[in-house]
C-alpha cells in the first residue's frame, strides 16, 4: 500500500533543519556521526554505494544500527544520494537495468539506516531520438521500485533535476510535470531541488525574487507536498551555463540574497536543506550550515 503525499514526514518545530552531504569513509557510523556534529548538522546526506561506481556493497548492520541511533538521538533526518551513474533514460539497456538496481539497493539501505528519502537524477535520454522511449523506461523502471517503497513503508524516491544540457528528461522545474506524469503522480515520488542545477538550468535565482518565482513554478507544477529536500548550493558559472560546479554560499554567482529567499519562502518550511560545497574537513560546511541558519525566520 502506497503513502499518500503529505508534508508529515517534515520537522515544523526546527523549520527548515540545515545540514550536509557527509563522508562515510571508514564506516558509516564512525566517520558520519562526528562530521555531523563538528558542522552543525541539522539533517544529513550520505552514499550508501560508490558515487561513480555501480558495486552494491550489503553495509555493516553493525555500523547501520550506530548510524541509525545516533540520528534518531540526535533528531537529524537522514538521506540518501543515489550513484551519479544512475539514469533511467539512458538509450543503453545495460545502464538502465544497472539503474534500477541501483535505485532498489539504496532504498534497501534506506530502510536500514532510518533515511527519509533517496535522491536521484532525473537522467538523460543521451540522443534526440531517444526522447520518447526514455520517458518510457523511466515509467517501467520506477513504477515498481516505487510500489515497492509504499508497500514497505520505506524511503520514498526524489527526483532532482538535472543542470540541463545533454537531452536532460528534466533540468527546469516545469519538467517536473511531465516526469511526474510518466508515473501517474505516483504518491511515493517526491522531488529534490538543487540551486546550482536550477541556476544552470537557466532559472535567473540572482535576480529580486527571481528564487521565489523559481519556487513558485516548482510548486504550481507539482505542489508544495512534493518537495522533500533542498540542495543548496551556489554555483562557479553563469546562468544558463548548465554546468554543475558548485560554491560555498554567497561566494558564487547566485549570492547570499537568493538564499534568503529560499530559506523564506512558504514551500520550504519544514523542508531539510543539504549543502554539498566546497570543504576542507569540515570547515566550508560548516561555515554554509551557520550561514543558512542565519538566513532562516
Amino acid at each position: 500500500m502506497t503513502a499518500p503525499v503529505t508534508g508529515a514526514d517534515r520537522d515544523p518545530a526546527q523549520h527548515r533543519p540545515v545540514g550536509t552531504h557527509t563522508p562515510t569513509s571508514g564506516g558509516l557510523a564512525k566517520a558520519a556521526l562526528p562530521y555531523v556534529d563538528a558542522a552543525g548538522s541539522e539533517v544529513v546526506q550520505v552514499y550508501v554505494s560508490n558515487s561513480r561506481g555501480w558495486a552494491l556493497p550489503p553495509g555493516d548492520p553493525v555500523q547501520d544500527a550506530l548510524f541509525r541511533e545516533g540520528c534518531a538521538e540526535r533528531g537529524v533526518p537522514v538521506f540518501i544520494h543515489a550513484s551519479l551513474l544512475v539514469n533511467l533514460g539512458s538509450p543503453t539497456a545495460a545502464t538502465v537495468e544497472r539503474s534500477a538496481a541501483t535505485l532498489a539497493h539504496a532504498l534497501r539501505r534506506g530502510t536500514a539506516i532510518g533515511a527519509r528519502g533517496v535522491v536521484f537524477h532525473a537522467g538523460s535520454a543521451v540522443d534526440a531520438g531517444h526522447a520518447e522511449a526514455a520517458m518510457r523506461q523511466v515509467r517501467e523502471a520506477l513504477l515498481p521500485l516505487l510500489d515497492a517503497a509504499g508497500d514497505a513503508g520505506g524511503p520514498m524516491l526524489l527526483v532532482e533535476p538535472s543542470a540541463g544540457g545533454g537531452r536532460s528528461l528534466a533540468s527546469r522545474v516545469e519538467q517536473l510535470g511531465p516526469y511526474l506524469d510518466a508515473v501517474d503522480g505516483h504518491p511515493m515520488l517526491g522531488v529534490c531541488f538543487d540551486t546550482c542545477h536550477a541556476w544552470a538550468a537557466g532559472h535567473d535565482l540572482a535576480a529580486e525574487g527571481g528564487m521565489t518565482a523559481t519556487l513558485d513554478v516548482l510548486v504550481a507544477t507539482v505542489g508544495a507536498e512534493r518537495l522533500r529536500l533542498v540542495h543548496a548550493n551556489d554555483s562557479k558559472d553563469l546562468c544558463g551555463s548548465t554546468r554543475d560546479r558548485h560554491e560555498n554560499i554567497g561566494k558564487g554567482t547566485i549570492g547570499e540574497p537568493a538564499f534568503a529567499e529560499l530559506m523564506r519562502h512558504p514551500a520550504t518550511a519544514g523542508v531539510p536543506v543539504v549543502v554539498e560545497t566546497p570543504t576542507e574537513k569540515h570547515v566550508g560546511h560548516a561555515a554554509d550550515v551557520a550561514t543558512l541558519k542565519r538566513l532562516r525566520p
